[in-house]
């Protein structure tokens, strides 16, 4: 789950994590991984949000889990499931996906004390060219992003990939309100990862810091709003979005990824009603 962009964030706690800890977030990510996974074989037009949400519920639960999501300031729901032109935060309903969706799936789960935070966009078999190009850009921007996540690098460095990726390269529009951030003991810890900035800025980066980093990546332009329930947020011309996410390690010379997405790509190869989605290369 994003974080909402605050400038007052300088001066607040880092925690960095030990090896141990770290194998800790890696077992809640495993979970999340896998409720992703979940959530992908059970995909197809005419099936709800809340349909794929309480599955992802009982999955969590019956892997000893607590979905960290629900009741997090309120949230009523497991999962985050937004649609084409919803950003992220979307609560889960009773709208029947079409075959020309896009649908961003964000889960979180909580294990013996730590938190594992992860997301992947899909597509119904429908989806344009165009729509699927935002995908797979996006997709790849956030293992550019993850590149950067290394010690003696500055958070600017990862938000700088993200957003030359997106915006100079591709000329799609990167979200400023929402923000990837730091995760461990807490659901949303510092600091705050923009997917926006300059190379060389924003705090250092150490070996044992743990990040969420989710580039959301609009197909127009990067403003959006947020709906009357508090929540959902919308792109502001109404244009498809995407968004993915994975939480990582950071360390000497390669960031160590704690999530996955393996095992929903395999889920996707058997599932007919959904594209397979890759990173741009």
């Amino acid at each position: 789950m994003t974080g909402l962009f605050s400038s007052e964030s300088d001066g607040k706690k880092v925690f960095y994590k030990t090896d141990e800890e770290i194998e800790l977030i890696r077992a809640a990510n495993l979970i999340v991984s896998k409720t992703l996974a979940q959530v992908a074989s059970m995909l197809k037009p005419g099936i709800t949000g809340r349909e794929i949400d309480k599955a992802a519920e009982e999955f969590i639960r019956d892997h000893h889990g607590r979905p960290a999501f629900k009741g997090y300031h309120g949230f009523p729901a497991t999962l985050c499931v937004s649609y084409n032109d919803i950003v992220v935060h979307g609560i889960p309903g009773d709208r029947e996906f079409k075959d020309d969706d896009v649908v961003s799936v964000d889960c979180g789960v909580e294990l013996n004390g730590y938190y594992g935070d992860a997301a992947f966009t899909f597509a119904f078999q429908n989806v344009s060219e165009p729509v699927m190009e935002l995908l797979r850009v996006t997709y790849a921007s956030l293992y550019k992003g993850i590149e950067q996540a290394v010690a003696g690098k500055r958070i600017g460095d990862i938000a700088f990939a993200i957003q030359h990726y997106c915006e100079r390269e591709h000329g799609y529009g990167v979200v400023r309100e929402l923000v990837g951030h730091g995760v461990g003991r807490s659901l949303h810890e510092d600091p705050e990862v923009p997917n926006y900035g300059k190379r060389g800025k924003g705090p250092l980066m150490q070996s044992g810091l743990v990040l969420a980093i989710e580039p959301m990546v609009n197909m127009g332009i990067k403003e959006v709003y947020q709906d009357s329930d508090g929540w959902t947020i919308h792109t502001r011309d109404r244009k498809p979005s995407a968004h993915y996410e994975h939480s990582v390690a950071v360390r000497k010379g390669k960031a160590d990824i704690l999530s996955t997405h393996e095992f929903v790509l395999e889920e996707i190869k058997n599932n007919p009603s959904v594209k397979e989605v890759s990173p741009k290369n």
